[in-house]
């Protein structure tokens, strides 16, 4: 086991001159015991995702491998044994999801993107059941831009310009479409609707210049509540077809929001601070600013500056009486005025000074009547994991102490500052970068040149302390002529578990705080964590005795659970029997337990199984209900890497594509790459049901209106959805009124019918998790409500759930029996890489990913050997070595050699 001591011995201590937390009645000792027992009890995982390359082509694969950790002991997780990876749209929505069975934390998969898919920004968003008791915060969710050339009619330019009167933000959107020639689509029509936050604010129609381009003038008015959206423009080319493109807006403001974050939690009169500024553009990103702190009698204290991505500090001495206001200057040469917090009369500030390479200097300070009222203590703790106690004398108004690095392991520590009533009052974040929990990665008889189509075959040796270690590392080479890498926003190993993973919403440019260990690279990283947020230990739960919420328990391994039932009470020793005709016959059976449950958990199957699961009383009777442990899906929250977003990302990818755009013609020419064939446009007579599997009386689909799941992809909740989409119908307060019928005067709401059942008055619309909902169908007039009696009078909502239709993973059809297609593993695809010593190919290969490797695992030796074939073209190939051992050390190398 490593970094999992809970370090209290006087010996460490000793170092400070300090006695350590022994005895077991003192309330400190507790509350650190409290913690120790909280990480084991409810120990946490971090993921990351090693992808081959950081952007794609419709028609790419996305390889990718997983490494899984244990945050309380930093070795690879045993928690679960299950990975969910899904690839996500701009729109919120899972176009893909994998079920990946996982060892020791480790597993790998692919996405193959085929033409069905457009280009956009995409999300890769993993995470373990485990995991999401801790909630989206913490998964694994990259932002990649995948564009499209080779599928590809229509290519599209934007241009925003942003504007604001009174409190309305104006925008004026030029987009431009050509072909893949960059020649222009004149004269031809386009529809478009213009949606911010999932509401239409505009629609409308306009035909294109001769430059190919429209003008869409909108007018946000209520910017406190849109942040941003898209444009959804339709292009009808001159050969008559429809081609829909969906353009991201990330903002509709100019503006700049610059927060001020004092060291330790707050200012306190007549005690220095160090002050952190923090300064966002509205497109997500950090923006320098410069500007002035000025007291309330207008005296110029101090200038100030922020140095990278908007990031930045200074130090304020706050006097008695006094308030403080930090004058502004933005980018673009407008001011604004930001008053500063106020400062506390009494209390404590906390400095730490980290850019130190060897030791963390820690100064803690105290107003005057706080001098001789016992002793304050300190903490720091990495994970759960505490590596450093002790007491401080409040004797005078400074105390001093120092840390060494060497004591810490790589990645956040959270130093915690205790009252003598045991209560925190100043916290910090500090990021420690120790060499000894480094893997070193060597590679032997890599040469720097090689020739096109020429055998590369070298060997790496991975050590750690000078020591042979065997590990599991994942090898990407890729063309980094066609592949330009942006190092600066490189998310690898190291980033993702050491820093990331640790800390709540984006972080711009990750891979710049490990490109350089200097003075100035460890002030920049300083100031982000003294601006980011982190919360995952509250001390404060701690103390109460507040335990986590557990909804999801840890997948050790695939199962299908219930519980059978008979008149509403529970079927003990009942036979259960599941059955599979998928990939061949497959019988179990097990029997209920004294509660009606039932359990096969020794099973594993894959992508596409469907089992019938059946149960009878101990008597044979086979009148019972099943009831499925069914675990909803994990909702799709918005995107918080606002700042990694493009909105004209063909244009951004141009060189790549042109690239692979070669590659895949050349595919499709040998046969080797599918094409999706569109065909001429058929008129239906018959239009198909929007709501199949309905349980409405008068007909499945039969109603006034009905809305599907597509048109609540976006939908927050269902009373937000409906409000304004149905003429004559109010909702409020969770419930739907018809005005007709007395509206909200006569307090009669709409009638709600879930899968068949009248849900009765008390039912609220959003107790119907809104990603659950196959359709919903809004019955007004007499014809269609008729049918339902006196509870169709103020009108009804047939309420159809993913479960209760066709599209659910189970249906029971006759007593005692259901179906069931559960989530399978999925299969995974072997990366290709040809052999040109033994089959000579005279087509041309001008693949971009030149060889992946996810599972390198290195023998008793350290050593591990690579081999592969370059492909026909010349440049730059980049070699990137990634992963860990089994005591939680982690490895990042990168190799390039140029090809001639």
């Amino acid at each position: 086991m490593k970094r999992n001591l809970l370090i209290l011995s006087i010996a460490l201590l000793a170092l400070f001159g300090l006695s350590a937390f022994t005895t077991d009645d003192d309330p400190f000792a507790a509350l650190l015991k409290k913690l120790e027992e909280y990480t084991k009890k409810y120990p946490q995982e971090k993921i990351y995702l090693h992808l081959d390359k950081p952007y794609y082509a419709i028609g790419d694969n996305i390889w990718f491998k997983a490494y899984v950790v244990d945050t309380k002991t930093s070795e690879p997780s045993t928690i679960s044994n299950i990975l969910y990876v899904e690839l996500i749209n701009e729109r919120d929505s899972i176009k893909k999801q994998l079920k990946l069975p996982m060892q020791s934390g480790i597993t790998w998969g692919d996405f193959k993107l085929t033409d069905s898919l457009s280009e956009g920004n995409y999300r890769i968003r993993a995470y373990t059941q485990w995991m999401r008791n801790a909630g989206p915060d913490f998964f694994f969710d990259k932002t990649i831009k995948i564009g499209n050339s080779w599928a590809n009619k229509v290519f599209t330019k934007t241009k925003d310009v942003l504007s604001t009167e009174n409190s309305a933000e104006k925008v004026s959107s030029t987009i431009q479409f050509t072909d893949k020639d960059n020649k222009p689509y004149a004269a031809c029509e386009v529809a478009y609707e213009v949606q911010l936050s999932a509401r239409s604010i505009a629609k409308g129609k306009a035909t294109t210049n001769g430059n190919g381009e429209i003008v869409i003038g909108y007018t946000n008015t209520q910017p406190g509540l849109y942040k941003s959206g898209r444009i959804t423009a339709t292009i009808t080319l001159p050969n008559k077809q429809k081609i829909v493109k969906n353009i991201p807006i990330k903002t509709t403001a100019k503006g700049t929001d610059v927060q001020f974050f004092p060291e330790g939690g707050g200012l306190v009169e007549g005690l220095p601070s160090k002050v952190a500024i923090k300064a966002v553009s509205s497109n997500g990103l950090g923006e320098n600013v410069q500007g002035s702190v000025v007291d309330n009698d207008g005296t110029e204290l101090l200038k100030f500056e922020t140095t990278y991505l908007g990031m930045g500090s200074f130090i304020l001495s706050p006097i008695a009486g006094k308030t403080y206001t930090a004058k502004i200057k933005l980018a673009d040469g407008t001011e604004k005025s930001t008053v500063l917090p106020k400062a506390a009369s009494s209390g404590y500030v906390m400095a730490v000074n980290n850019i130190d390479t060897g030791k963390m200097a820690i100064k803690v300070m105290m107003t005057e009547d706080l001098v001789n009222k016992g002793e304050l203590k300190l903490v720091a703790q990495h994970n759960g994991n505490v590596y450093f106690t002790t007491k401080l004398p409040t004797a005078r108004q400074l105390v001093s102490v120092s840390a060494p690095k060497a004591e810490f392991p790589s990645g956040i520590v959270q130093l915690t500052l205790f009252t003598p009533d045991n209560q925190p009052v100043c916290e910090r974040l500090a990021f420690v970068n120790n060499p000894s929990d480094k893997i070193e990665v060597n590679a032997q008889n890599l040469k720097p040149s090689y020739d096109k189509r020429g055998n590369v075959d070298f060997n790496f040796n991975v050590t750690h302390e000078a020591k042979p270690v065997q590990g599991s590392f994942s090898v990407s080479v890729t063309n980094a002529s066609a592949v330009t890498p942006d190092l600066d926003n490189e998310s690898n190993i190291l980033t993702r578990l050491l820093l990331t993973a640790d800390l709540i919403g984006y972080v711009e440019k990750p891979n710049h705080y490990f490109l350089s260990n200097d003075t100035k690279t460890r002030t920049e990283l300083d100031n982000l964590l003294l601006t980011q947020g982190w919360r995952k230990i509250s001390w404060k739960s701690l103390a109460n005795n507040q335990e986590p919420t557990i909804t999801y328990q840890p997948e050790k391994n695939m199962k299908i659970s219930g519980i059978i039932t008979k008149g509403g009470k529970p079927v003990p020793n009942g036979k259960v029997s599941l059955f599979s005709s998928s990939g061949g016959l497959f019988a179990i059976d097990t029997l209920s337990d004294a509660k009606g449950r039932f359990n096969f958990d020794q099973i594993s199957f894959g992508d596409s199984t469907k089992f019938v699961v059946q149960a009878r009383t101990d008597k044979n009777n086979k009148n019972v209900q099943i009831d499925l442990d069914i675990v909803p899906g994990q909702i799709v929250t918005p995107n918080k890497n606002t700042g990694d977003i493009e909105v004209n990302v063909n244009e951004s990818l141009m060189p790549y594509l042109a690239e692979s755009g070669r590659y895949f013609d050349e595919q499709s020419k040998r046969g080797l790459l599918d094409r999706t064939i569109m065909l001429d446009e058929v008129k239906i007579v018959e239009k198909k049901n929007p709501a199949p599997n309905s349980s409405n009386l008068n007909g499945a689909g039969h109603a006034d209106q009905v809305f599907t799941e597509k048109d609540l992809e976006t939908a927050f909740s269902l009373s937000q959805f409906l409000s304004g989409r149905i003429a004559g119908v109010t909702v409020s307060n969770g419930k739907a009124y018809m005005m007709r019928s007395g509206g909200l005067n006569g307090r009669t709401p709409m009638a709600i019918v879930l899968d068949g059942m009248n849900m009765g008055d008390d039912f609220d619309l959003d107790n119907i998790v809104v990603q659950d909902v196959e359709s919903v169908e809004v019955l007004k007039s007499i014809a269609n409500t008729a049918i339902y009696g006196m509870n169709g009078g103020s009108g009804v909502l047939v309420i159809t759930s993913k479960r209760g239709g066709a599209s659910s993973s189970y249906n029971r059809y006759a007593p005692g029996i259901v179906t069931y297609a559960p989530k399978g593993f999925y299969t995974v695809r072997t990366f290709y890489s040809p052999k040109y010593n033994a089959t000579q190919d005279s087509k041309p290969d001008l693949r971009t990913t030149v060889y992946w490797n996810p599972q390198v695992v290195s023998d008793a030796t350290g050593k591990a050997n690579i081999n592969y074939f370059n492909t026909d073209q010349s440049g730059t190939f980049r070699i990137v070595i990634e992963g860990i051992d089994n005591l939680g050390n982690l490895a990042r190398k990168v190799y390039t050699y140029t090809v001639n």
